[in-house]
């Protein structure tokens, strides 16, 4: 699941206290999906060469960027400020060096300030909103909203792609029972779902927000899947998938992510990313679930061993199967998280080990949920960096 992406998106369904970005992580990488969802749909039957229209040029990646994630934060310090977001799109285009930013979250007017900042950078904006936990309609308003927005961009000349939404089995009410994020997953693992019922609601809804979505935009469509999503990519231009797997061999995800070109369409990975601690790679989408959200202040549960290598390392060599296949975009995720503190003077407290950022949020006063704060780079922030700059 992006997590609970309390996101670093905010929280996921209403003070859950874990965010909606550590929960969509969780379930793809745990499996869930492939578990309550039947691999790929029908192919398109007539299609170019797989292998050339699934890149976006002659080799190697065309958008090289990062997942940035707009969030309430769950103190007024780490909520939303469009001072902090100017100058963290700077950051991204002149130290990490990427040429695509996948604005995401919730909040038509924060989504698009910062699209808007994206586009005057100079860098090609991926906007996808993810609002979640609210009626149908309300969420479509919101698509709608910021695919103007997304339209307005582009006819103005900047390079812009619109993606409705993410993994909406679990994020929409009403394809799978239950009023919060945290509902649906609990009666997705009890099994207690009709999954072809959940399935034609699924269908039903991902149909109506791309006709919002070819309704108010008109560039190229995406919409981010969890890994082995039944989805009719013929609604949709690029296809997106959250992508959190770990093997010990690149054969093996060049083996999985393969089917993906079947479509003949470009494949965008919407999300990509581990935490910071040893061992974090095999834990996939899960890797968040190591912390004690009941306790107060939070804490790591085991005996962790902080690993900034091991995040850099996942990332770089996830980025070099992806230049192989010639995919057309690949998001890291995460910016960062700013409700996750890194704690340098006590492991325990350390909370930045279950982020997926490339950057951590330090804080003046250490612990103080009032204190001012500011990013420091990880060592994946350094090498993404000196991989995007090659290009």
């Amino acid at each position: 699941m992006e997590k609970t992406k309390s996101t670093g998106t905010g929280g996921v369904g209403g003070g859950s206290g874990i965010s909606r970005a550590r929960f969509l992580a969780g379930t793809a990488a745990a499996g869930l999906t492939g578990a309550l969802l039947p691999a790929a749909g029908a192919r398109a039957t007539e299609r170019p060469d797989m292998a050339t229209a699934a890149r976006g040029h002659g080799g190697g990646l065309t958008r090289r960027g990062v997942v940035y994630t707009l969030v309430d934060g769950e103190t007024p310090v780490t909520g939303f400020s469009p001072a902090r977001m100017r100058a963290d799109i700077r950051t991204i285009r002149d130290d990490l060096h990427a040429n695509s930013v996948e604005v995401t979250g919730d909040g038509v007017e924060r989504l698009n300030a910062t699209a808007s900042e994206v586009a005057e950078r100079g860098m090609h904006v991926w906007l996808q909103p993810t609002l979640g936990d609210v009626p149908e309609r309300d969420i479509l308003e919101h698509l709608a909203e910021t695919g103007r927005h997304a339209e307005r961009l582009r006819r103005q000349g900047a390079s812009v792609e619109f993606s409705v939404g993410c993994e909406f089995w679990l994020f929409v009410p009403g394809i799978v029972p239950g009023d919060t994020v945290l509902d649906r997953i609990e009666n997705l693992l009890n099994g207690t779902v009709d999954w072809e019922k959940m399935q034609r609601r699924l269908d039903r809804f991902t149909a109506r927000a791309a006709a919002v979505g070819r309704s108010v935009f008109h560039g190229r469509l995406s919409y981010a899947a969890a890994q082995d999503d039944k989805v009719d990519w013929n609604l949709f231009d690029v296809i997106g998938v959250d992508y959190y797997s770990y093997y010990p061999n690149r054969a093996d995800y060049v083996r999985e992510l393969r089917r993906y070109l079947e479509w003949g369409k470009p494949v965008a990975i919407t999300e990509f990313g581990t935490c910071t601690y040893e061992g974090a790679p095999q834990a996939g989408g899960m890797g968040w679930y190591v912390v004690d959200y009941d306790k107060v202040p939070q804490e790591i549960k085991g005996d962790l061993v902080r690993s900034e290598r091991t995040q850099a390392a996942y990332l770089v060599d996830l980025l070099d199967v992806f230049e192989s296949m010639g995919l057309y975009a690949a998001m890291a995720f995460e910016f960062g998280t700013a409700d996750a503190e890194h704690r340098a003077d006590n492991p325990l407290y350390d909370v930045d080990m279950a982020s997926y950022g490339i950057n951590k949020a330090v804080k003046d006063r250490a612990g103080d949920p009032s204190s001012p704060w500011h990013w420091e780079p990880k060592e994946a922030f350094r090498a993404l960096a000196r991989r995007y700059a090659c290009r």
